[in-house]
């Protein structure tokens, strides 16, 4: 039988229609078209790269907002910080609000508030409109990613959501590609203004397909006239409102869940060497640090987006039905790039040989993909009608790290230089910082990892218990207020095309494999 829910009868899923999320004892929804699909993902990963291309537009352009704001390293890491303190700050009320509204509705509403802010940057003068700028991009990028994996989750099945989400990162890093060589380029000929205005208008380019074709479910929309009168379509949401989890239940529910943890600080530990380095501090350390030319910064943090562009599929391959390798590979992406990164602040002289900046930065192209493993934690540990909001609990992790490592390389650049710029043994002393924020995190997952087994069952009783016609297995716990723990593909009759969200709502309750 169905697990209870504390809060009052099953969920319903936001959708631009009304219809319900399947019950246990329902049939399971027909797989979309895989065209339509495919389609729908489209839009809605083009509105992420757009996103990632705002995010990241003050990668080559560090220096250049340097000289047109008359500003020092802890100012110009305050553009970033702040776009990233908004965004990291909003993950979670956008996780909430995408479950309740559906993504289309805030993938519409990112794209908007990034035209603005974009727009207002090209065009300030002084240094606080330029950092009220920023904060609109920040506001703006955080509706977006966990948008995008909640129309993943409606549209795929939960065997290819690894993939697509690793799909969903690479069409991102195109994004942040296009802020690398295009953007240094139309910087280089054409001026401040007119580069920033050209980012701003890629927003508007996308905001017409979101609008008018993208569709929150599979679930067809109802012709004119069975379409709800709108007394019908109020009393609707009463009643989801009324049965749908509260706010605070999805939250605490969704914070309790070990695996939740174990995917926020697989994010936070993951993701932030690689995203530091693209969005602000990599292409000074390689001018001012290392002494290369611009054109050959501007060249190694593309290769960084191109490696990132390649490992991301064969991660996705890696880890589709293979729970258990995930942990060890975010571990291993980790530790090389802890090493690399190592050996190069080490080198005699400082200026370590192109060659080994070519491998710090191919190591740092896995770090964007091994941070959707900390999304996949929370994916399969979690039901489905609080997916976005515990992706957007994971989604903090990354982006709180990048922010303080943002902060301290700032600080410490300006703490040791002698206020005429920075050079190879003050970037040395400031990239350091990063160690600190690994040694915290590994510690973080290896002791969340051991919560989210602790209460796995041995792979002899899970089988036995959960086999046809035996009744689901349930225990006292903390990862729901129902106490179950869940488990993508637990039941023995789920059929693998259908929806991850609509699956993940439909199986009974398991334990959760690590």
């Amino acid at each position: 039988m169905p697990a209870a829910s504390a809060s009052g009868p099953s969920p319903t899923t936001p959708s631009d229609s009304a219809t319900p999320l399947p019950t246990p004892s329902a049939p399971a929804p027909a797989s979309p078209a895989p065209a339509l699909a495919w389609g729908i993902w489209a839009i809605g990963a083009l509105g992420y790269a757009v996103a990632v291309l705002h995010r990241s537009s003050l990668s080559v352009a560090g220096i250049a907002a340097a000289e047109r704001f008359d500003i020092g390293a802890s100012a110009l890491t305050a553009f970033t910080v702040i776009q990233v303190l908004v965004y990291a700050a909003l993950q979670i009320p956008v996780g909430i609000l995408v479950d309740r509204f559906g993504p289309r509705r805030l993938l519409a509403t990112g794209l908007v508030t990034m035209l603005a802010g974009q727009a207002l940057f090209a065009f300030s003068a002084d240094f606080p409109t330029a950092v009220s700028a920023r904060v609109l991009i920040g506001a703006g990028d955080a509706t977006m990613f966990v948008s995008v994996l909640r129309l993943v989750a409606a549209w795929f099945p939960s065997r290819q959501v690894p993939l697509v989400t690793q799909l969903t990162a690479i069409v991102g890093m195109l994004g942040a590609m296009a802020g690398a060589t295009p953007l240094g380029f139309l910087l280089n000929r054409y001026g401040w203004t007119w580069a920033f205005a050209t980012v701003a208008g890629t927003a508007a380019l996308v905001l017409l397909p979101v609008a008018l074709v993208l569709r929150n479910t599979p679930a067809p929309r109802p012709s004119r006239a069975e379409r709800p009168s709108r007394a019908d379509r109020r009393a609707d949401r009463r009643a989801g409102r009324a049965g749908a989890p509260g706010v605070r239940a999805m939250l605490v529910d969704g914070w309790r869940e070990p695996g939740t943890r174990l995917g926020l600080w697989t994010h936070f530990t993951t993701q932030f060497p690689g995203n530091v380095f693209q969005l602000l501090w990599g292409y000074p350390f390689l001018v001012q640090g290392q002494h290369l030319s611009p054109g050959t910064a501007s060249g190694l943090v593309t290769l960084q987006i191109g490696v990132s562009v390649l490992v991301g599929p064969l991660l996705g391959r890696a880890i589709s039905g293979r729970e258990r390798v995930r942990l060890p590979l975010a571990l291993t992406v980790i530790g090389a790039t802890a090493a690399v990164w190592a050996v190069v602040l080490a080198w005699p002289g400082g200026r370590a040989p192109l060659w080994l900046l070519v491998v710090l930065v191919a190591v740092m192209g896995a770090n964007g993909p091994a941070s959707m493993l900390g999304l996949d934690f929370a994916r399969t540990y979690n039901p489905g009608h609080r997916l976005g909001t515990v992706s957007g609990i994971v989604n903090v992790g990354g982006f709180t790290a990048s922010m303080l490592l943002l902060l301290s390389i700032g600080w410490l650049l300006d703490a040791v230089s002698d206020g005429t710029g920075y050079d190879t043994g003050d970037f040395r002393i400031a990239m350091c910082a990063q160690f600190v924020l690994v040694l915290l995190g590994v510690t973080q997952m290896v002791r969340m990892h051991r919560k989210a087994t602790r209460r796995t069952l041995p792979p002899s009783d899970s089988a036995s218990a959960s086999g046809p016609g035996s009744a689901p297995v349930c225990a006292p716990g903390r990862g729901s207020a129902a106490g179950v723990r869940w488990r993508v593909g637990s039941r023995p009759d789920a059929r693998p095309d259908t929806p991850a969200d609509a699956q993940a709502d439909s199986r009974p309750p398991s334990r959760v494999s690590g």
